[in-house]
């Protein structure tokens, strides 16, 4: 794809192709996806998919109950038999009611306020035993210093994932991830079945352990509740827990190492901000939210229309492909004030981070507690951090986080 420019003209809006993304892309989509939002905002790919970039589309796409989720021919198409087939048309998220209704009612007895509540002083616990490891550390990679061993502690506590396991999670869940992105190479295909198949021996044993020793549960640990729960007398299958156990971890997982990074990259980037939040911590539960808005974790999402659909000026006939632009949404001028500005007091910030409609995020509420406590506690022990050195992208189109930021304590 032609080198990324500030603004497009119609012709090269029209000609844009996401299947044929470049680096550039990658690193800054903003002014491709603003000049698309302006020029070309029902934008037709090459292939017939669409990519909407305006945020009422967007929300209109996800609330519409006619809209599919269920990618089975598309990933059987994109990935074939195997364990990424299986497990993206087994798990939660790419599936539609009823099975959606069914899973989701029973994933839902992780995310109760009580065991939020449970979660809290455990969340604590791990940031401040986090920030203690970077007091003196000086120069240090924030992603894996603490951006990834956050979410990781938590979900593992949730899951009952022993010591041992954790430091391969965030590379199980970026091999699965990244073969999410539009267009994939062989290499990352088999790097992602590879790590299907290693994270569901993991998980089948930690499940059937727990099957036969639910006292066992620790603190936090929602296992349990999985394995035994049931919703209108049904139960998880084995399959069907592996499945969602593992989209558990990488939901919670690689969303909230993002969230950590590109916040902590924010505050290098906006030191009036960082200013804000020293002076005012009342304005934190905002700042997340702000964060959230002006770097995505996740920037694509997809659907399928089932029947012919009115978007923007376009019909559009059933059986279209639709890639939702998160990032373009969220910064659409028609819903906030000057959207490419960092504004930790932004109110109303609607947002459309955790999709919204039947898939709105099952554990949003658990990402905002992390973030508040992560943010509060880091900002109060490291009131002057500094940026350490070049930070480096995920080389992502679907996820936007950081490979590695340096930043000196």
């Amino acid at each position: 794809m032609r080198k990324q420019i500030d603004h497009m003209n119609l012709n090269d809006a029209v000609s844009f192709d996401l299947n044929a993304i470049d680096s550039a892309f990658i690193e800054d989509p903003y002014p491709t996806l603003r000049s698309l939002r302006e020029l070309d905002p029902v934008h037709v790919n090459p292939d017939g998919s669409l990519y909407l970039t305006r945020y009422e589309d967007v929300r209109a796409v996800y609330q519409d109950r006619s809209m599919a989720s269920d990618k089975t021919k598309a990933f059987k198409e994109k990935f074939g038999e195997g364990p990424l087939y299986t497990h993206h048309t087994t798990s939660l998220i790419f599936n539609d009611p009823p099975y959606h209704t069914t899973v989701r009612k029973l994933l839902a007895h992780a995310f109760t306020p009580r065991k939020l509540a449970e979660m809290e002083p455990l969340i604590e616990g791990i940031v401040d035993s986090l920030l203690d490891d970077l007091d003196g550390a000086g120069d240090v990679d924030f992603v894996t210093a603490f951006a990834m061993r956050l979410p990781t502690e938590v979900i593992s506590f949730m899951l009952g994932v022993p010591q041992d396991y954790r430091s391969r999670l965030r590379g199980f869940s970026l091999a699965i991830l990244g073969a999410l992105d539009p267009v994939i190479s062989t290499d990352r295909l088999n790097r992602g079945n590879e790590a299907v198949a290693e994270f569901a021996e993991i998980l089948g044993d930690l499940i059937n352990h727990r099957r036969a020793h639910p006292e066992g549960a620790g603190q936090g640990e929602v296992l349990e509740a999985l394995i035994f729960g049931e919703f209108d007398g049904r139960r998880l299958s084995q399959e069907e827990l592996i499945q969602n156990c593992i989209f558990l971890l990488n939901a919670g997982h690689e969303t909230t190492t993002s969230l950590m990074a590109n916040g902590v990259g924010m505050l290098l980037q906006a030191p009036d901000q960082y200013k804000l939040l020293r002076d005012h911590p009342e304005f934190m539960e905002s700042a997340v939210e702000e964060i959230l808005r002006y770097e995505s974790p996740l920037q694509i999402g997809n659907r399928l229309t089932s029947v012919e659909t009115e978007i923007g000026d376009k019909l559009i006939p059933a059986g279209t492909d639709i890639h939702t632009s998160i990032a373009g949404a969220n910064r659409d001028p028609a819903v906030f004030d000057k959207p490419d500005t960092i504004d930790f007091t932004r109110k109303p910030n609607k947002h459309i981070s955790f999709i919204t409609g039947i898939h709105v995020c099952l554990g949003a509420t658990l990402a905002r507690y992390e973030g508040k406590i992560a943010f509060s506690r880091l900002i109060n022990r490291f009131p002057n951090m500094q940026s350490a050195g070049k930070s480096e992208r995920m080389p992502l189109a679907r996820f936007r986080g950081y490979s590695n930021l340096p930043v000196r304590f």
